[in-house]
């Protein structure tokens, strides 16, 4: 009769599951018996009416708790058999444990009885009263077939199921989705009283047990604006259907088979979507277009007004070789912008240029956008000091001598003989100057220009000669190491030669035959 029941259930368009269901039996078990032609039925019959199940002193055991708890499942019956009977229980698969605790449901009839969610239709809010928020990405190929993965944000009045989507190239933000929501009140032409969310990190930094804790940038501007927030609960998507039905139409009616070309194109072409069809078409419950009643709820809404929003700068960090990565491009700075590990700078994207600035908002350069990916793209000034920097910097430090002019001249000798070190040699000067003074280091600039000593290492020496024939000026400022003179031999190999050491009576002597 089983067998039979089977078919016919198969018959009328039962699937597998719904026949076991039904007769309270194994979906294999109701997958085997369709399999089988009446003859190969009979003969199985047979074959099990001679077999002796393993279980079968546990038959009353296992009947009278189904019986009292219809739901229990065969693992659990197996752990009760286990602890009931302890070690007179036969070691035996859990698989055995579920074809047997079957085999007693089918001959007593006690179906398993399952204890799901109970849904209800969610009555329709008033017209204004609530929008539904939600995040979503996807996955498309550019024109080369080459994935890229989009993220969209999107909003839908819950009345007239009016929908607005915008998307990003980059996971939403703070700062993205406050943004995102100013276009969508911009775009429904009013603001509704309460909006619905998920528990999102975008939106909230901590749960709270319930209390939940916004982020500072979200609560500030909902401070601002007029709606009321209401957040779902984890795992209770019915609350806001309506959105989750709009993101699943975006995937499979927007955004499937759709090539990227750019993400300026995708937000256009989304206003068109919207447009023609997301808006323009029947709801398929509500058998109305969502246009016409927006017409009707937009008066409901609260007045929209402009909100300025100040944009949350995008930080890359600077590598090693003065460059940041920015969409599968490299682009340059100048040297000496790396500052060690953990250097960043502020970047953004204005009118087809990539503006890097720093942590106060100074701009330090500007490239134009490649839009070939894998390029460096470079300055070839950045790969040199500023010009007006070193001529505003020697400027400054021939100041500090009594001969400005000469000073100047001398300096401008050092930047030829060592131009990739001149902004040290400068600064050593400089240094020089602050611990002796002018009188010093003026004798200094007289003695190194004469004999064309032409190096800031060298001239230090010579001051801090001059210094020590000073008996009134305090040498504390002087290194110790400085007073003996070490100029490199520039004769032969330098790389592999021990450099000369010269001793301050080479300085000494030479001023005493000029003098």
């Amino acid at each position: 009769m089983v067998y039979h029941e089977i078919h016919k259930l198969k018959r009328d368009g039962f699937s597998d599951s719904r026949i076991s269901r039904e007769l309270v039996m194994s979906r294999h078990t109701v997958g085997r018996y369709l399999s089988m032609s009446e003859e190969e039925y009979n003969l199985f019959l047979d074959k099990q009416s001679n077999r002796k199940k393993q279980l079968h002193p546990f038959e009353d055991f296992v009947k009278a708790k189904l019986e009292k708890h219809p739901d229990t499942s065969a693992a659990q019956m197996h752990d009760w058999l286990k602890e009931h009977y302890n070690s007179s229980f036969p070691n035996v698969s859990p698989k055995t444990v579920y074809n047997f605790v079957m085999w007693v449901r089918q001959k007593y009839g006690i179906p398993k009885i399952t204890v799901g969610r109970e849904y209800f239709i969610v009555e329709e809010t008033d017209y204004g009263k609530q929008a539904q928020v939600d995040f979503g990405e996807y996955n498309m190929r550019d024109t080369h077939g080459k994935r890229m993965k989009v993220y969209f944000f999107s909003m839908a009045l819950s009345r007239s199921r009016y929908k607005f989507v915008l998307f990003s190239q980059h996971p939403f933000t703070s700062t993205s989705s406050i943004r995102a929501h100013e276009e969508a009140f911009e775009y429904f032409g009013g603001i509704p009283t309460e909006i619905v969310y998920d528990q999102d990190k975008v939106f909230l930094t901590d749960e709270n047990k319930g209390d939940l804790i916004l982020t500072e940038k979200f609560k500030s501007y909902t401070q601002q604006r007029p709606f009321k927030l209401y957040f779902c609960r984890k795992a209770d998507p019915e609350s806001k259907g309506k959105i989750e039905n709009v993101v699943k139409y975006i995937k499979q009616n927007f955004l499937y088979n759709r090539t990227f070309l750019d993400i300026e194109t995708l937000n256009d072409e989304v206003l068109g979507w919207m447009g023609r069809t997301a808006n323009a078409l029947p709801h398929n419950r509500t058998e109305k277009e969502p246009y016409s009643e927006w017409i009707i709820e937009q008066p409901f809404l609260i007045p929209y007004t402009p909100f300025s929003i100040i944009p949350e700068p995008e930080m890359y960090t600077v590598r090693k070789d003065n460059t940041i990565s920015w969409k599968s491009n490299l682009y340059t700075l100048p040297i000496g912008s790396y500052k060690g590990q953990g250097t960043q700078v502020m970047v953004k994207d204005e009118q087809g240029y990539l503006i890097m600035a720093d942590g106060q908002g100074n701009e330090i350069c500007r490239h134009k956008i490649c839009i070939e990916k894998g390029q460096i793209i470079s300055n070839t000034d950045h790969k040199r000091e500023k010009v007006e920097g070193v001529e505003e910097l020697i400027k400054q430090v021939a100041q500090g001598f009594d001969d400005a002019e000469k000073a100047e001249k001398y300096l401008l000798n050092i930047r030829q003989e060592k131009s990739r070190y001149i902004r040290d040699q400068l600064m050593t000067i400089k240094s020089i100057i602050e611990q002796t003074g002018k009188n010093v280091v003026s004798k200094a600039l007289d003695f190194c220009s004469e004999n064309k000593v032409f190096s800031a290492t060298d001239f230090k020496s010579v001051a801090a000669k001059y210094a020590r024939d000073e008996p009134e000026k305090d040498l504390s400022g002087i290194p110790e190491k400085y007073k003996e003179i070490k100029t490199i031999n520039r004769q032969g190999n330098s790389a592999i030669q021990k450099p000369a050491v010269s001793s301050i009576i080479d300085y000494e002597s030479i001023m005493k035959n000029k003098n």
